[in-house]
């Protein structure tokens, strides 16, 4: 078979353009130019045996190597029976990203494609296969067709246009005999009823016009591919955001499940609501306390938390007297105002430990599961053993496991055989694992039935104590901690606890561990919030020893040396600027009447009123430890005032090399930056000013365009990052590029020179709410900062006369009503927020309705609605209210 591809596209010297068919870089077919613009290539290339469609991709080669390649989650087609003839002609464009490509996501063709592609006879001498992308049309109601000026073509006639295939979801094509046509010939495409095969809707514009002369016999030919009907942008949607656990229903186990959600968005689809957004969903079990209430620290980025099965979906227990009792304990835990994540825990892992027992041969000699377990078992057979190895030692964290500390698959393999001891208690996570995957499925299809996105969550991070930290380490730095530098969440920045990742091994496989990761995801979700996408461009790394954030650096990034930090006309000085600065003035500031503490046991006089840390207790961890599980007032105190102490440098040394330097987040609000002399602040300011943003635009760019392009584009769900805090200019470059939807917020506005970000222009590719899981309600806000309150209702909100020292419902319903006019793709307030509209319905303890508060590490995460999914339903004043403005906004 005989292939000629035929593209435009400007390389440099050097460069020169390839073929990959199934993206195959090792295989790919070069191309030749005559003038590094006009490329083609005749192969006589033999394609895959399957599948019936073949894909391929260009991409621009140096030396050798891949260094850019279109970009998309839509390649171009061939069909292997439509190029069975002796040559095929393709002519193509590059193509990235098209317009509009959220149109294009499974958020809004959530129909799965099954078309297999018509194949033409043999008899044919020469034909041609238009192309055509199209991702706007409605589902099992349209589809899209060809009509032109001559008879084959239907002639115009509005009711005889010919009807294109959808070979790949919203990839049409249609091969055309060319001898029934007669050349030039004038065409369109149009979309047209999937009932009577009549026009329903014309492309726009002059007639397209066929010139190519008459084709050999034998002879495909592929026009380029069109994007039609996409530059609608599309309708605006409207959504809620409420995380699975919060949710609570009458038949409930004191904490939300994956029935409840099934629940809930019915309640969405119900008020117009076209989107459901939830936190991560991950098995966050390390020692069944409270602590693993905290979403975004889980031991598996495949495996689902157990505590959210619907156990109504299960086959009752036969055992009468336990069923009751369980009865009775559900009851009880579901009166509860908040979760009591130990209890219910406790009691729904009892309960499914006695269903397993009951019914877990049968379930796990079934077909579903068997199909289940070849699917996943390359990470479920890890987990599995992770779970029962931390169950045996007490510990998630295999480093002090005195057996299996270090990862061997086959350790793995014989305790997952079926004669081991471990066998039993192993299967039972396979078995819980199953029931989750069936009852998110379901809830997922659910979902795509009633047309609601259901919008997922990726964390940045993985725990130190996880299957892939365990499995996978090389992946990983595990000698430093991620988090976020200081922002409007947590003054002294936020330490996550993470390993960061090990970027550059990554790369080697193409990023296969995310590729896996999303394909996973997209299993049940159309959409995703890429948390901290800054951490795709750099990520904030603090060194284990530190407990705060403050003595991170960014990483990557380019630090500085003596002499260009003197180049900005600051006297560096390593020893008085990379060491903490103490003083007698600071001890007595800080510390008060303790002062004399801190000098008898935590610092050692230098000269004069000069200090430093004893050596033992040099280090924010170090201190953390003298104070143990002191947890009195007095205690933190003292304990935070130390680690102040540690914190006031000017300079934090490379984390690689120690003779080049970066300055530390924030120090001019440290007693250091204050002994300098005003021509040194203002040195210190403008170096600041230039590292933080402007030295390394490009350079991080570089770095996000390496991995997001190959992530957002690995499955169809849509993409959203979360690009809170301190965002450089490169992050929107990148996002803009890759049509990736920025998170807008009212109260965190991303133009500095803002106090309050301007709804009206928030760019269409963004999700708009009004505050998040880490931010207080609107009624929580409205009480915080009298000051900031007051400017927001008479200068933003343009309101007259004194400031309601609650928010009403008038007011909500006001602020609400304004975000949902706003530009924005997506607006997705909390559901806390809608509820703030109806002063009966919402709830009268503000407080309790926060998720959580970044700046304590430690927070229990514990929030429930006050009001069942089924009460909820029948809030019909409330509801009619939600409809209305939805409506009202044209969403």
């Amino acid at each position: 078979m005989k292939f000629t591809f035929r593209i435009k596209y400007r390389t440099v010297w050097g460069e020169s353009l390839r073929v990959m068919i199934n993206d195959e870089e090792e295989n790919s077919l070069a191309l030749f130019t005559r003038n590094g613009d006009e490329w083609q290539g005749t192969f006589n290339a033999e394609l895959p045996d399957t599948p019936d469609i073949v894909s391929y991709r260009y991409g621009v080669f140096r030396n050798g190597v891949c260094i850019r390649k279109e970009i998309g989650a839509i390649p171009h087609f061939i069909i292997k029976g439509n190029a069975q003839l002796n040559h095929c002609i393709i002519n193509d464009c590059w193509r990235d990203l098209p317009t509009n490509n959220h149109l294009y996501s499974s958020s809004f063709n959530n129909i799965p494609h099954s078309e297999h592609p018509r194949i033409l006879p043999d008899s044919i001498g020469s034909c041609i296969t238009f192309r055509a992308l199209c991702p706007a049309l409605r589902h099992k109601v349209q589809e899209l067709g060809l009509i032109g000026n001559c008879d084959s073509l239907g002639n115009w006639e509005h009711c005889r246009p010919l009807k294109m295939q959808e070979i790949y979801p919203c990839v049409w094509q249609i091969t055309i005999d060319a001898s029934t046509l007669k050349f030039p010939f004038e065409y369109k495409f149009v979309a047209i009823s999937s009932k009577t095969g009549a026009v329903e809707k014309w492309e726009e514009g002059n007639n397209r016009v066929f010139n190519t002369q008459p084709l050999l016999r034998g002879e495909t030919y592929f026009t380029k591919e069109s994007e039609i009907f996409n530059s609608d942008s599309g309708k605006k949607l409207a959504g809620s955001a409420i995380p699975v656990f919060s949710l609570r229903s009458e038949g409930g186990f004191g904490i939300g499940d994956f029935g409840d959600l099934k629940k809930y968005i019915d309640w969405a689809a119900f008020t117009h609501q076209k989107a459901v957004q939830i936190l991560p969903i991950n098995d966050t079990t390390k020692d069944y306390s409270w602590n693993d209430s905290y979403p975004y620290s889980s031991i598996s980025i495949y495996a689902f938390n157990p505590i959210y099965i619907d156990v109504r979906q299960l086959p009752a227990l036969k055992d009468s007297n336990k069923a009751q009792e369980y009865e009775r304990m559900r009851i009880s835990l579901n009166s509860l105002p908040q979760i009591d994540y130990e209890k219910v825990y406790k009691v729904k892992r009892s309960l499914l430990n006695d269903i397993f027992e009951q019914e877990g041969n049968r379930i796990l000699s079934s077909d579903g599961f068997s199909d289940f377990f070849t699917k996943n078992k390359d990470w479920l057979k890890p987990y599995a053993v992770f779970s029962y190895l931390r169950d045996i030692y007490g510990t998630p964290d295999f480093y002090r496991w005195p057996e299996y500390s270090i990862y061997n698959a086959n350790d793995t393999e014989r305790l997952c055989a079926e004669g081991s001891a471990a066998y039993h208690k192993i299967t039972f996570y396979y078995f819980l694992q199953y029931i989750l995957h069936i009852q998110l499925l379901d809830t997922a299809n659910h979902a795509r039935m009633k047309g609601v996105i259901l919008k997922g969550d990726i964390p940045i991070g993985i725990s130190r104590g996880s299957v892939e930290a365990w499995v996978e380490p090389y992946y990983f730095n595990m000698n430093g901690q991620a988090g976020a530098p200081p922002d409007a969440f947590s003054t002294n920045g936020q330490n996550w606890g993470f390993p960061t990742y090990n970027w550059e091994v990554m790369e080697k496989d193409n990023y296969l561990w995310w590729r896996r990761r999303f394909a996973k995801m997209s299993e049940y979700f159309t959409a995703y919030r890429i948390d901290h996408i800054l951490g795709f461009f750099r990520i904030w790394e603090i060194p284990t020893h530190s407990v705060h954030g403050l003595l991170g650096q960014f990483v990557p990034a380019i630090p500085m040396s003596a002499d260009e930090i003197k180049g900005f006309g600051l006297n560096f000085n390593e020893e008085l600027m990379t060491e903490p600065f103490i003083n007698d003035y600071m001890l007595n500031v800080i510390f008060g009447d303790k002062s004399d503490d801190v000098r008898t046991i935590f610092v050692e006089k230098t000269h004069d009123d000069i200090y430093k840390m004893k050596r033992e207790f040099d280090t924010q961890r170090k201190i953390e430890a003298y104070f143990g599980g002191k947890n009195d007032k007095e205690s933190i105190s003292m304990k935070e005032g130390l680690y102040s102490l540690i914190s006031d440098v000017l300079f934090v040394r490379d984390r690689k090399n120690p003779a080049v330097y970066h300055p530390r987040i924030c120090a001019q609000n440290d007693y250091i930056y204050r002994q300098l002399n005003w021509h040194e602040q203002e040195a210190f300011n403008r170096l600041y000013e230039h590292y933080f943003y402007h030295r390394h635009n490009e350079f991080w760019y570089a770095e996000a365009m390496k991995k997001l392009p190959v992530l957002t584009q690995s499955t169809p769900m849509l993409v959203c990052g979360e690009d809170l805090g301190m965002v450089p200019e490169c992050v929107s470059w990148v996002m803009n590029y890759l049509q990736i939807l920025s998170l807008e917020i009212q109260r965190m506005p991303k133009d500095p020179k803002d106090e309050f970000g301007q709804l009206q222009n928030y760019p269409l590719l963004s999700v708009c709410t009004i505050g998040t899981h880490d931010m207080s309600t609107l009624r929580g806000y409205w009480k915080e900062n009298p000051s900031i309150t007051e400017r927001y209702y008479h200068h933003e909100l343009d309101h007259w006369g004194d400031v309601p020292a609650e928010a009403p419902g008038w007011l909500c319903k006001d602020i609400l009503k304004r975000h949902l006019s706003s530009p924005s793709l997506l607006c997705i307030p909390t559901w806390q927020d809608w509820t703030s509209i109806d002063e009966k319905l919402r709830n009268p303890d503000i407080e309790t309705e926060r998720i959580n508060i970044p700046a304590n590490p430690h927070h229990y995460w514990r929030w429930r609605m006050h009001i069942s999914i089924e009460n909820l339903m029948k809030e019909d004043s409330f509801n009619e209210e939600i409809i209305k403005l939805i409506e009202e906004s044209g969403r």
